[in-house]
């Protein structure tokens, strides 16, 4: 009988055995929680491995690399310095651009380091050089890559044309995507006004670039005048000097010279022309426009891909017949291949555990039962995931396929257990109360220690600690939601839904001889594993027995000390040891039968009349003759 304490313990079972509605209804209700949860995951490769780091991008046209050090990346530097918990803060000044990137711990709140930040540098950019662009603050993630590669191709059409409908069509829908957090284009081509100054006329009139420079931002401009107020109302005076038609460039007066005005055609020539391309995109050979389209840190991969996908199908009804726009690469679609794949080996996973369970416990009602605790487990392990703001990746999946195995560990010793009380006559009832209570509180235990092996691994450090946290928490849940069906589901059905006879399964055609095949070899490992154990026993006896006319350290020898002493017989299939009790006992050990060659072991008992150290009579050797006879495994 159970313990009583151990009987306490198992509430949760009578609970579950005596209101089997209500045992029922827990597990509907964690099976849509998890089916809830699990139309809203979102799908990545990988979970969220972003390195606490923020990037900031400054650029300065037209400088060089050690006056952008000098003039931008340093004063940045000893701003940024003094922020609470920055580790480390890498600079590289090239060519009109200044990159600096920023890492702190990785127990940082991301959100209030970009804001300081932020903060920092709307203080230093007064500091700045004048022609210094606004800084760029960006945060570095690592589930915020792109999405799909687009190609915008023509036959006909030049490559401004071209360049044109990828901006003012294309890239437009694209941005609007739900999801979409930024377009990157290459291979366009961009218009530009350029000035050909005549460095002869610079040389005579006396003027340098840069004071022509000056004169342009000055001309092509709004500037306020001031405020022209009356009774009634206000009006505020706005000077419009932005150029509205390129052709006026030319007007500009960009200096005086002996009190006449020298515009810019005076000095050079305006041109319209292509602006000399700092990228290149070709598809099979042909100049074409690339579109990289990137997702925000947040949104679902595949959910993100399929609507870059519909935004296709629709763009393609609107542009022109001789233009083409070809998905080139879209990541949604590898990524969804990848996990259809886990899914399908998880799937492959529960119906080969469940087949391999049939075959040993013999009955479909305990295969059912046992078997219900995964896909309850895997469900309810969603609620989990949605709970702690996991995505299915590979880790999640992975620790799905991984407790597999572990999930109907539980429900198979408590149904096992039952079944084996069932067998001492008991009801259903009784059968499933006493028992889950029996093997409750090792099972708990089993559980618990598989728990604690698993958090461990959630809560690792460092960045390898980003991968095996969703993966410890799932398995931990799942073993969890497992060992609660196995303590309530598993007993509530074994009491209310009986086995049918057993024999019935072993007269199907298929299935019959798989379970006497797996009886088969369950034996013969079983007898192996006997016949091995019985060897090396008797090898290690006869390893211990004393030289003929030895004495111990007591010098007494082995032959007069009461105790186990072993004679050893020699025929054809080997040797074969009796060991013998030379005190008084009450009966002898049969004889235990061993593989060819191997060693057989006979008790015989103490005979009256028998003296330590003397000949034994002729009849006790015909007697040990018979035995060897009966013991040897070629007699068979």
């Amino acid at each position: 009988m159970p313990h009583r304490n151990t009987q306490h313990i198992m509430w949760i079972t009578r609970t579950a055995i005596n209101n089997p509605v209500f045992a029922t209804m827990m597990m509907v209700a964690l099976c849509v929680l998890g089916l809830f949860s699990y139309a809203r995951l979102g799908v990545e490769q990988m979970p969220d491995t972003s390195l606490p780091a923020v990037s900031v991008d400054v650029g300065y046209p037209g400088a060089a690399p050690e006056a952008v050090e000098r003039e931008v990346t340093l004063p940045i530097e000893e701003t940024l310095n003094s922020i609470a918990g920055v580790r480390h803060i890498t600079s590289r000044s090239i060519e009109g651009r200044s990159l600096i990137t920023v890492e702190f711990g990785l127990n940082a709140r991301m959100d209030s380091a970009l804001q300081e930040i932020r903060d920092r540098l709307a203080v230093v950019q007064g500091a700045l050089p004048r022609d210094a662009r606004p800084p760029t603050v960006a945060r570095d993630s690592g589930n915020s890559g792109s999405v799909a590669l687009l190609a915008l191709l023509s036959s006909s059409r030049g490559s401004r044309e071209l360049s044109m409908i990828a901006d003012r069509n294309v890239l437009k829908r694209l941005q609007r995507v739900d999801g979409v957090a930024n377009v990157q284009v290459a291979g366009a081509t961009t218009r530009e006004l350029c000035f050909d100054l005549d460095p002869a006329r610079l040389r005579a009139y006396g003027i340098i670039p840069a004071e022509i420079a000056q004169a342009l931002r000055d001309a092509n401009t709004d500037q306020p005048v001031g405020l022209l107020s009356s009774a009634s109302r206000d009006a505020l005076l706005r000077v419009e000097g932005r150029v509205r038609d390129a052709r006026q460039f030319a007007d500009v007066v960009v200096a005086r010279r002996n009190g006449l005005p020298l515009t810019l055609a005076d000095v050079g020539r305006l041109v319209e022309r292509e602006r000399e391309p700092d990228s290149l995109a070709r598809v099979n050979g042909r100049d074409t426009v690339i579109f990289i389209v990137y997702k925000k840190q947040d949104a679902n991969l595949v959910a993100t891909g399929e609507a870059v996908k519909e935004a296709i199908s629709e763009l393609r009804k609107t542009l022109p017949v001789d233009v083409e726009l070809r998905l080139i690469r879209a990541e949604s679609d590898s990524v969804k291949d990848s996990l259809s794949g886990v899914q399908r080996a998880l799937i492959e996973g529960a119906v080969l555990t469940l087949a391999i369970v049939f075959l040993f416990l013999h009955s479909w009602r305990s295969t059912v039962i046992t078997g219900l605790t995964l896909p309850i487990s895997v469900i309810a392990s969603f609620t989990a995931l949605h709970a702690f703001g996991f995505t299915l990746n590979f880790m999640t999946l992975m620790a799905l396929s991984l407790s597999i195995g572990l999930l109907i560990d539980d429900a198979i010793v408590v149904r096992e257990n039952i079944v084996r009380h069932l067998r001492m006559g008991k009801s259903h009832r009784a059968a499933a109360r006493d028992g889950t209570d029996e093997v409750g509180i090792a099972v708990m235990a089993t559980t618990f220690a598989l728990c604690a092996v698993f958090v461990s691994v959630a809560f690792m450090g460092g960045a390898a600690g980003q991968y095996f946290y969703p993966f410890g928490v799932t398995v931990t849940v799942a073993v969890l939601v497992s060992l609660f069906v196995s303590l309530t589901l598993c007993p509530m059905l074994s009491a209310v839904w009986r086995d049918p006879p057993s024999k019935r399964l072993q007269r199907l055609p298929v299935i019959g001889p798989l379970i006497r095949f797996t009886d088969r070899c369950m034996d013969l490992a079983a007898h192996r594993a006997a016949a091995r154990r019985g060897a090396l026993r008797g090898r290690a006896q006869l390893r211990g027995r004393p030289r003929a006319g030895a004495t111990d350290r007591d010098g007494i020898r082995a032959a007069d000390r009461p105790g186990l002493h072993a004679t050893a017989t020699a025929h054809a299939g080997g040797l074969q040891s009796r060991p013998e009790r030379r005190q008084g006992a009450a009966g002898g050990a049969g004889p235990e039968h061993l593989p060819r060659g191997g060693h057989s072991l006979h008790h015989r008992q103490q005979q009256p009349g028998h003296h330590p150290g003397r000949p034994q009579a002729p009849r006790r050797a015909s007697t040990h003759a018979e035995a060897d006879r009966e013991c040897d495994p070629r007699a068979d």
